[in-house]
């Protein structure tokens, strides 16, 4: 791999991962499995050792992943909640005790623990009562989420006994019991809400709720595991967590201490069976050093301490027969084929189906009509067939062909260059295309509007919709003539339609459903532009200069935009009074920078994310490429250097930090946590 090329796969795999990041801590909706993403992650730890030269602070190597979400209030915590180095291989948690036993000049011993499938949390308790509980947020801020923590059953409001400091913080996780996952998803799929996939997908989704009442119903539990050095003086970390159930917090009673490699191996291989009977998610077992002398000695890296190691259980596995395989097509008009599957108990949920992803990955397993198959859960998350039995396939089982045409509407499909699935290329006129993007624009984190995917095939198999501007044309009267529906549910209905016109731009642009622009995008995308009108008139290099933005989203964005009727729907949503700019008052402190471009490069004395968030916040714009528009280069400590001479050559002002301050008030730049804060685990 030459230079360039190490260069272009650092770049790909860090979007990768904090694509992942973003669904798996913001949305609960993650779309790669555990092992994918360490195995992702090791693989750019290796490429960013040998290529040092493109190490970066900002790299998810180096920073955790972020659930901070908008209408929560935020408060730094005391000590940065750090995540945990991963291993699947024994090997390695072998070498973790070896290195410890050359570092260390002290007797230690280990205390391992279960690993808990769940949403971390940050309880801090004040002269023995509960004073505040966060999330784990980008592990320096957190979401204050303490309303709902009184709402989960065994969080004690008031501590118990004697001998608790004043103030002190404990973590752990917030879990639901499978009880509660198959309890809530039921009388989701009977609300026609869209499912969970997993039990900690719905912890976290629950205690990010803003009613505390419903979470209340949630079933939620919370087990603790960590208090933070410096905390409390106890020896060791054991004796800490045994205070700690003293004092009636929820403590996992299922930790052991071991004093070598091979009483962690039996511990490890106990659980790795036993944990299919307990009533919660776990995933694996945390081996700590016990010793806090032995923990501060060993210290820590940018983002993990060196005195804990995560092993991680392979996926469970169960073999079962293939029924029927359906080929499904997708709002982007991807063909995914799924298979249908004799119902099988996995990681605790039944599993009747599971993707067999694409054609490419059908060919690979040899998938046959009938067979028998592996199906594991990777992560715990999304059922996959990972291989099949030979010796139960039976003689001259055939291949299943895959569909050269969409399986709905009869178009033949298309496979792009560069793609791994075939496409149905009627993108305005595949019924379940259109009834896809239609469920999208409705969907909780574009227009959030109360109606799911039963109510969208009625309208649309009664013709009423075909559209997203169709649905600010139903009227009440109409509704209420339909199957099923009463006065109550279509004034709740029309309501919640009502109230989208209040959306923002940023997620209207993303409901509209734009190929490959996603919420993120979206938001940088509108607030690049300002309007649709700005946005519409767009060429493709306009486009490629907003941050993130690459030749693929941005010619799919210039080819939307040329379509006259995607100009037709823009025009009747405006109509419907739906937002099409950018809010001048949403985050805005000043015009200081009021028609600046300003691209930055280097390290700050507040993240990037920060300094771009203080750019906009004074009117300014990111972008992430200097040009002729670029009205300065902001610079920090170790910039890009073909940056620094893109800007000489094009006679663009080069800025520092300094100098940047002073061009906007005193007092617009909030305070922020350093990494001097002594760090801590979780």
């Amino acid at each position: 791999m030459d230079y360039t090329q190490a260069k272009q796969r650092i770049e790909q795999l860090r979007e990768i991962l904090w694509e992942n990041n973003r669904k798996y801590y913001v949305e609960n909706a993650p779309t790669m499995s555990d092992y994918e993403y360490d195995q992702l992650m090791r693989e750019l730890e290796d490429l960013e050792r040998a290529y040092p030269e493109y190490a970066s602070r900002e790299s998810p190597t180096r920073r955790v992943g972020s659930d901070l979400e908008t209408g929560f209030v935020k408060y730094p915590h005391q000590y940065p909640m750090l995540s945990l180095g991963n291993t699947y291989n024994i090997g390695e948690v072998e070498e973790f005790a070896e290195r410890a036993s050359k570092s260390l000049d002290i007797p230690f011993s280990y205390c391992c623990e279960l690993k808990f499938d769940g949403t971390a949390i940050c309880l801090t308790y004040r002269y023995g009562r509960l004073f505040r509980a966060l999330t784990r947020g980008d592990g320096v801020m957190g979401d204050d989420v303490t309303a709902n923590a009184r709402r989960i059953a065994n969080i004690p409001e008031t501590l118990q006994g004697e001998g608790w400091p004043a103030e002190f913080e404990i973590r752990g996780e917030v879990l639901m019991p499978y009880e509660s996952f198959e309890r809530l998803n039921r009388q989701r799929e009977a609300d026609e809400d869209p499912l969970f996939a997993n039990p900690r997908n719905a912890a976290s989704g629950s205690l990010k709720l803003q009613d505390p009442e419903e979470v209340a119903n949630r079933g939620l539990m919370c087990t603790l595991y960590h208090i933070p050095a410096g905390q409390v003086d106890f020896p060791t970390h054991d004796e800490a967590l045994k205070a700690a159930a003293r004092w009636g917090l929820p403590v996992s009673d299922e930790r052991r201490l071991c004093k070598d490699i091979e009483e962690i191996e039996a511990y490890i291989a106990h659980w790795d069976t036993a944990r299919k009977e307990l009533p919660y998610a776990t995933d694996g077992i945390v081996i700590k050093i016990n010793e806090m002398d032995a923990q501060r000695q060993l210290g820590y890296t940018a983002k993990s301490p060196r005195w804990a190691v995560a092993y991680k259980f392979k996926a469970e596995q169960a073999l079962t027969p293939i029924l029927s395989i359906d080929y499904q097509v997708g709002r982007t008009g991807a063909v995914t084929p799924v298979a249908n599957l004799e119902p099988v108990f996995l990681s605790g949920t039944m599993v009747k189906r599971a993707t067999l992803v694409n054609e490419d990955q059908m060919a690979m397993l040899d998938i046959r009509e009938g067979d028998w198959v592996y199906v594991e859960k990777g992560g715990e998350i999304i059922p996959k067939i990972t291989g099949v039995e030979e010796s139960k396939r039976v003689p001259g089982a055939r291949r299943p062909p895959f569909p050269t045409v969409c399986p709905d509407c009869g178009t033949p499909l298309v496979k792009p260059e560069g793609e791994a699935k075939w496409f149905c290329p009627n993108n305005d006129g595949c019924p379940t295309q259109i009834k896809g993007k239609l469920v999208h624009f409705l969907g909780r984190k574009a227009m959030n509007v109360l109606a799911g995917d039963a109510t969208v095939d009625q309208l649309y198999n009664l013709d009423l919709v075909r559209t997203p501007a169709d649905f600010y044309d139903l009227r009440e009267s109409q509704l209420v003539m339909l199957e099923g529906w009463k006065e109550r549910a279509a004034r709740r209905f029309l309501d919640s339609l009502r109230e989208s016109r209040n959306v923002p731009f940023e997620r209207v642009l993303f409901a509209i459903g734009i190929r490959y622009v996603g919420e993120t995008t979206a938001r940088d995308i509108a607030r690049h532009f300002g309007d649709i009108d700005s946005l519409a008139a767009a060429s493709k290099e306009d486009l490629l200069s907003v941050p993130e933005v690459g030749e693929v989203i941005a010619d799919s964005v210039y080819r939307f935009f040329r379509d006259e009727r995607h100009l037709e729907e823009i025009r009747r949503l405006k109509a419907a009074g739906l937002q099409m700019s950018v809010s001048q008052t949403v985050g805005r402190v000043s015009d200081a920078l009021d028609g600046k471009i300003v691209v930055i490069s280097g390290n700050f004395s507040v993240s990037r994310e920060e300094m771009k968030a203080l750019i906009e916040a004074n009117g300014g714009k990111n972008s992430g490429s200097v040009s002729g528009k670029t009205s300065f280069l902001l610079a920090g400590s170790k910039p890009g250097p073909e940056k620094i001479k893109k800007a000489e050559s094009l006679g663009i002002p080069v800025l520092d930090e300094d100098a940047f301050r002073k061009l906007i008030p005193e007092g617009t730049a909030s305070a922020t946590v350093t990494e001097e804060s002594e760090p801590t685990l979780f």
